[in-house]
Order: structure tokens, then C-alpha cells, then sequence
């Protein structure tokens, strides 16, 4: 009997815990032939999300909680438990129903197909237009200049075998791109299709700078196009602006009397190449503070307390706070 472990990230979602545990308890009860785990990484919600977790807990075995000291964003905590799940495979799903419990079971059957990781990819979703196009435009440019090919409409939920895992706690990374790593690994992924649908308790965590954030964090993480341009852009530019100079040096010893250069093309110039340069050390600034994450060697979260775990030597990607006795 193989044992498979659910991970469910979640940051204030107290009406949703112990609903996605009952589906998702419910939907495991058609697949006897494995064995259910629960974890849980709760990113210091200030609910009663803890207080939810810590109920299932006290019935439930199964049911494994860790509790940040701080929110630590939705890059690095998921992650952190992503390395502490032992399971013969590891479905990640959001904890908010938007990935649906029923779609466990096709997951569960790619694998064991043989399939290393098995990709659930959204068809549809309920988004504005404008977050689709935008959504569209960075797989396009990801696509385009990045090395790795992310799984396009693919937000992390799926099913993941423990050698995935396994490479994933060798990659030493503070800010890692679970998507890019994922493809970055090289197992080919099986793809299951699923609508997203519509969130019925609570507010979405998402807004247009956590997406803007992950995309940087995936262009810088996995590509260095950028830098690249810019030395391009930097070339042609500087040999542009010594072809125009010497236009007007021309002009002006041809017709000295007559040519007046002019205070428009000076200024048009000065901010044109002016605004070149800030965007480009603004890219530059991207891969320094990438570097400096790296330089500074933090853990990806640091806990609370940890429910239901067995004692084992404290992660390496995490420090463990004094914290109060465990349930369990």
C-alpha cells in the first residue's frame, strides 16, 4: 500500500480546512488501494484557520500541521513543506476548493501509469480578461527566453512521485520557482485538464503583485535573456546615437549658417536613453537581490510548532522556534 501524502498550503482560510479534509477523505475512500496523509503549513493566518487544523489534528493521525512563526510568503512556505513530505507520491493543492478534490483520483491513476509528475492544467477560470491576457503574454515570453518550458496554465497543483521530491531537496534555493524547477528537473509530465471553479468562502490571496512577482521571479530565476538585451540594446544604441551625432556634425558643416541644432532633439535624447538605462538596471537589480537571497543563506520559513510528527532532526530548510508541547 502506497502511502500518499495531501499538502495543503493555507493563510487564513478557516471556512475552507476542514471542508477540503471531508472531500478530500471522501474521495481517498474510492482508492483504498493507498494511504492518506494530511499536511498542513499554515503561513500565520490571523484567524481561526490554526485553531480549525488543530481539531482535525486531535481526531485524525493522518493529519500533520505546521504553524510559521510569520507569514513567509507564498513562494517559500509552500515549498518548505513540499521537503518535509515523505510519501511515496505528494499531491499539492490549494486549500481554498479552486483545485478540486475530485480530480484526485485521475492524478493518483497517471501515476500509476508510471508518470513522475502528473500536471493538473486549468482550461478555463474565473478571471477578468485582462489578467488572462497578461497570463498568456508572460508564458509566451517565459517561453521564448527561458532554457526550461514551464507547463503553461499550470499553477503547482498536481501530483509529484518522492524522487521529484527528492531532487527538489538537493536544489539549495531560498526563493525557488516551483514551476521552473518542476520542468528545470526533467521528468515528462503527464497533463490532466480541469475548470477551475469559482471560490465560495473567502477572498483570494492573489492580486496583480503577487503575480507580478512570481512572473519576475521566473524570468530572473530561469533566464538570462535579459541581461543578454541589454548589452544588445546597449551596443546598437551607443552605435545609433554615433551615427546621428555624426549626421549632425555633417549638417552643420554643410550648412553652418543655415542648420540650428536645437533644444528638442537634446531633451527627446537625454530622457529616450535616459529611461534605457533605468529599465536596464532595473533588470540588473533583479538578479542582484536574486543573488543576494542566495548570499544570505535564510531558511525558507521558520516554525512554530509542528502537530501529529513524528521526532526527527529539524529540516534543513527550516529553523524550528522554542514553541509550546505539540499535540500528539
Amino acid at each position: 500500500m502506497a502511502l500518499i501524502t495531501v499538502l495543503a498550503p493555507c493563510y487564513n482560510e478557516e471556512g475552507n480546512v476542514t471542508e477540503l479534509y471531508t472531500q478530500v477523505r471522501a474521495v481517498f475512500a474510492k482508492i483504498p488501494q493507498h494511504a492518506l496523509e494530511f499536511v498542513f503549513i499554515d503561513n500565520c493566518s490571523t484567524d481561526g484557520t490554526v485553531a480549525e487544523l488543530r481539531g482535525l489534528a486531535a481526531k485524525d493521525r493522518a493529519v500533520k500541521v505546521i504553524v510559521n512563526v510569520r507569514n513567509f510568503g507564498h513562494v517559500r512556505s509552500p515549498h518548505h513543506a513540499l521537503l518535509q513530505c515523505r510519501g511515496d507520491a505528494v499531491i499539492i493543492m490549494a486549500s481554498d476548493l479552486q483545485d478540486p478534490p475530485a480530480l484526485l483520483p485521475e492524478l493518483v491513476a497517471k501515476w500509476e501509469e508510471g508518470f513522475k509528475v502528473v500536471a493538473a492544467v486549468k482550461r478555463t477560470a474565473d478571471e477578468s480578461a485582462a489578467y488572462r491576457l497578461l497570463r498568456g503574454a508572460f508564458y509566451a515570453l517565459i517561453h521564448r527566453i527561458s532554457d526550461v518550458r514551464p507547463i503553461q496554465n499550470f499553477t503547482g497543483f498536481g501530483l509529484y512521485d518522492q524522487v521529484v521530491v527528492e531532487a527538489l531537496r538537493k536544489i539549495d534555493d531560498p526563493q525557488p520557482y516551483f514551476r521552473g524547477l518542476i520542468s528545470e528537473i526533467g521528468y515528462p509530465p503527464a497533463r490532466v485538464f480541469f475548470d477551475k471553479p469559482r471560490r465560495v468562502r473567502g477572498i483570494t490571496k492573489n492580486n496583480f503583485f503577487t503575480l507580478y512577482d512570481l512572473a519576475i521571479l521566473g524570468i530572473v530565476k530561469h533566464s538570462v535573456a535579459p541581461l543578454r538585451l541589454a548589452t544588445f540594446a546597449g551596443f546598437i544604441l551607443s552605435g545609433l546615437s554615433l551615427l546621428v551625432s555624426l549626421g549632425y556634425l555633417a549638417a552643420k558643416l554643410l550648412f553652418w549658417s543655415r542648420f540650428t541644432l536645437g533644444t528638442a532633439p537634446i531633451l527627446i535624447g537625454f530622457f529616450f536613453f535616459a529611461s534605457v538605462q533605468l529599465f536596464f538596471i532595473g533588470i540588473l537589480g533583479e538578479y542582484i537581490n536574486s543573488i543576494h537571497i542566495h548570499v544570505r543563506k535564510l531558511p525558507l520559513v521558520v516554525e512554530r510548532e509542528r502537530i501529529n510528527w513524528d521526532p526527527e532532526p529539524a529540516p534543513k530548510s527550516a529553523v524550528v522556534a522554542p514553541s509550546p508541547t505539540a499535540a500528539g
